[in-house]
C-alpha cells in the first residue's frame, strides 16, 4: 500500500534540491526507501552498514554543501549513525537522518526490532521531529509536508547541521506490483532566501575605536573549507604586518605569508615576546594543543567572528561574539588596522622562517618513519585534489609540515578515529579529482566497511601508516610512561591491508624503506580503474624515536636563534 505523504517527502526534498541518498537494507523502512529510490531526479546509494552509511553521507554532504538523506530501519540500525550524526553537529555539516520506526504503542512491548527512537540523537542534533503515524485528515497530511520543509531548512541555517526526522510506520510495508508512484501531486514547498551577514556602519566605527587599543593582534583561523576571498584577505593581513596570522592545516588557509609552524616551535621558544593582547578567531576548531594552552595562557582578549549561533570560549578569554561573515570582517579589518611591522611581529615571523628553513634539511637526515613517509608523498599529491587525514598521527604529521594546496579535510568535529574511511569515500562520490586519505592502521580496520558496497571510487588514494599499534599514545607523557602502554594503549595488532585490498579489489603496494616507497609512488597517481592502497609498514618505538630526534634537531636550531 501506498503511503502517499512518505512519497511527498521524497518529492519535496527533490524539489528543494536534495539530490543524494544513502539507503540502507531493512524492511520497517521499505516505503521510504521505495519513494527515494523510485524518484527519477534523485541518486540513491545503497550501503549495509549504518555507521560506515552515515560517514559516507557526512563526506559527501561536507563537500556539496548541501543535505545529503539518511534512511535505515527501525531499532539499532538507528543508533549506528550516531558518530557521524555527532561529528556533522560539531563540524556544522547538514545531513537529513531518517529513521523508520514501530507505531508508539508497540515501543517498551519487546517486539522485534523496537527500541526508544524519539529523539534518540539527544544534545547531538539540531532537531528532531516525530512524523505522523497515520493520515486520516488533512491536517495531518499538512503536518506532514510541514516537519519535511522545516527539516530541510534547519539543515542549513547557520550552523548548518544533522536534522532527524523519525516515522513511525505500519504494515503492509509493500505496494501491490500495479500501484504507482506519484511525485507530481501539489505539495507545498517552503524557500528560505540567505544573505551574508555583515557589520552595520556604526557597529565598524566602535569596534575600529577599540582596535586602537591593542598593538599584539593574533588572528586564528579555525577549521574551515578552502575559501578565496577570505585567503585574499588573510594574505593581506599578514604581507601588511597589520597582524599574526596563525594557521592549522584544517583551515585551509595557511601561504607563505602566514605562521605555519607553530606546533613545533611554541613548545620549545621562549613566549613572552609571542604573547598577544587580542585574539580574533574564525571558523571552528584547531589542531594545535600547544596553541590552545599557549593562547589560555596569553590573558588576551578574544573576539570570535560567526554569522550567529552559540561560541564557545576555548581560549578562556572571551570577549566579544561578533555576528558578521567571516569575509566580511576579514575586511574591516584589513581596512582598519595600522600596517607596520613590530618586534611582535618580528618575533613570530622569525621563529616560524626558523622551522620552515631547517625542518626538509633535518627531515633529509632523518632515519626512515611515518614523518618521513608522509613529506615525501605530499610532494607527489596532484595539486587539483583532496587530502583526507585521519585523527591521532596523521593529522598531526600534517598540520608539522606547513602549508597545502590541496583542501584539506579531517574530522575534527569530534575528533574520533571512526569514519574516516567512508568520509574519505563519500568525498570520493562528489568529486573526479583525486581523494587521498592518510590514516594509521587502528583508524584504518576500524571502519573497513567504508569499502562494503556495489560503488566505484577508483580516485581514492589511501596511505596507510601500519606500525601495528596506537602509535600516538607514546607520544602522551601519560600513557608513555605507564608499564601498560603496549597492552592497554597502544592495543597492539597485527593486521596488514594485503588481505583488504584483495577482499574490495584495491591495487596493493607496500614499503618500509625510502626506496620502497619511491617506486611505489611511480604510478601511485596514475589513473586506474580501482583504488590503490599504499602500506606503510614501521615500528612504533622506532617512530617515537625519529620524532623525537626531529624535534630535538628543531629545538636546537631555535636556540641558535
Amino acid at each position: 500500500m501506498i503511503i502517499q505523504p512518505i512519497v511527498d517527502l521524497a518529492a519535496i526534498c527533490a524539489r528543494k534540491g536534495i539530490k543524494n541518498i544513502i539507503l540502507s537494507p531493512g524492511s520497517r523502512c521499505a516505503p521510504i526507501t521505495l519513494a527515494f529510490a523510485r524518484h527519477p531526479e534523485l541518486h540513491c546509494r545503497t550501503i549495509s552498514d549504518e555507521r560506515s552509511a552515515a560517514f559516507i553521507a557526512l563526506g559527501m554532504a561536507q563537500q556539496l554543501k548541501k543535505p545529503v538523506v539518511l534512511v535505515c530501519t527501525s531499532g539499532t540500525a538507528a543508533l549506528n549513525y550516531a558518530p557521524a550524526v555527532a561529528e556533522a553537529y560539531f563540524q556544522q555539516i547538514p545531513l537529513l537522518v531518517i529513521t523508520a520506526d514501530r507505531p508508539a504503542e508497540w515501543i517498551d512491548q519487546w517486539d522485534g526490532q523496537t527500541i526508544r527512537q524519539e529523539k534518540i540523537y539527544g544534545n547531538h542534533i539540531k532537531s528532531s521531529y516525530t512524523f505522523p503515524d497515520e493520515f486520516s485528515t488533512d491536517d495531518k497530511i499538512w503536518h506532514a509536508h510541514r516537519i519535511v520543509n522545516e527539516a530541510i531548512n534547519n539543515s542549513s541555517n547557520f550552523p548548518a547541521g544533522p536534522v532527524h526526522i523519525n516515522i513511525p510506520l505500519r504494515e503492509p510495508f509493500y505496494p501491490d506490483a500495479n500501484e504507482a508512484f506519484n511525485y507530481a501531486l501539489p505539495v507545498p514547498i517552503v524557500d528560505q532566501v540567505q544573505s551574508e551577514i555583515t557589520l552595520e556602519e556604526e557597529a565598524k566605527i566602535k569596534l575600529k575605536n577599540t582596535l586602537e587599543r591593542f598593538n599584539r593582534i593574533l588572528v586564528v583561523p579555525g577549521q574551515q573549507t578552502p575559501c578565496r576571498k577570505s585567503q585574499e584577505f588573510i594574505d593581506q593581513i599578514a604581507q601588511r604586518h597589520q597582524a599574526i596570522v596563525v594557521t592549522d592545516t584544517i583551515s585551509n588557509l595557511q601561504s607563505e605569508h602566514t605562521i605555519n609552524y607553530h606546533d613545533q616551535f611554541l613548545p620549545i621558544y621562549g613566549h613572552g615576546g609571542l604573547y598577544p593582547d587580542l585574539i580574533i578567531s574564525f571558523g571552528k576548531s584547531i589542531i594545535s594543543k600547544s596553541l590552545k594552552l599557549f593562547l589560555r595562557k596569553s590573558g588576551a582578549e578574544h573576539w570570535h567572528i560567526q554569522p550567529g549561533g552559540y561560541s564557545p570560549d576555548t581560549y578562556q578569554g572571551l570577549s566579544k561574539l561578533i555576528h558578521s561573515s567571516s569575509t566580511s570582517f576579514l575586511k574591516f579589518l584589513s581596512e582598519s588596522l595600522e600596517a607596520k611591522e613590530s618586534e611582535f611581529s618580528k618575533a613570530w615571523k622569525v621563529a616560524n622562517e626558523s622551522i620552515g628553513h631547517s625542518l626538509p634539511k633535518v627531515l633529509e637526515n632523518a632515519e626512515f618513519g611515518e614523518w618521513k613517509a608522509i613529506e615525501t608523498i605530499l610532494n607527489k599529491v596532484p595539486e587539483h585534489s583532496k587530502i583526507h587525514l585521519a585523527n591521532s598521527m596523521a593529522v598531526r604529521y600534517v598540520n608539522f609540515l606547513g602549508p597545502r594546496k590541496q583542501e584539506i579535510i579531517c574530522n575534527r568535529g569530534t575528533s574520533g578515529i571512526d569514519g574516516s574511511n567512508s568520509t574519505a569515500v563519500g568525498c570520493t562520490f562528489t568529486t573526479k579529482d583525486f581523494v587521498t586519505l592518510f590514516t594509521g592502521d587502528l583508524a584504518f580496520f576500524y571502519d573497513r566497511n567504508a569499502f562494503w558496497h556495489n560503488y566505484t571510487y577508483n580516485n581514492l588514494r589511501v596511505v596507510l601508516l601500519n606500525n601495528h599499534a596506537g602509535g600516538i599514545f607514546r607520544l602522551i607523557d601519560g600513557p608513555s610512561r605507564q608499564p601498560e602502554l603496549e597492552e592497554f594503549f597502544e592495543t597492539k595488532q597485527s593486521l596488514n591491508a594485503e588481505n583488504l585490498a584483495k577482499d574490495f579489489n584495491f591495487h596493493y603496494s607496500t614499503a618500509s624503506n625510502k626506496e620502497d616507497l619511491d617506486e611505489a609512488l611511480l604510478d601511485f597517481y596514475h589513473p586506474s580503474i580501482r583504488p590503490r592502497i599504499l602500506e606503510i609498514t614501521s615500528d612504533s618505538k622506532k617512530n617515537q624515536e625519529v620524532i623525537t630526534w626531529i624535534k630535538s634537531s628543531l629545538s636546537t636550531t631555535l636556540n641558535k636563534k
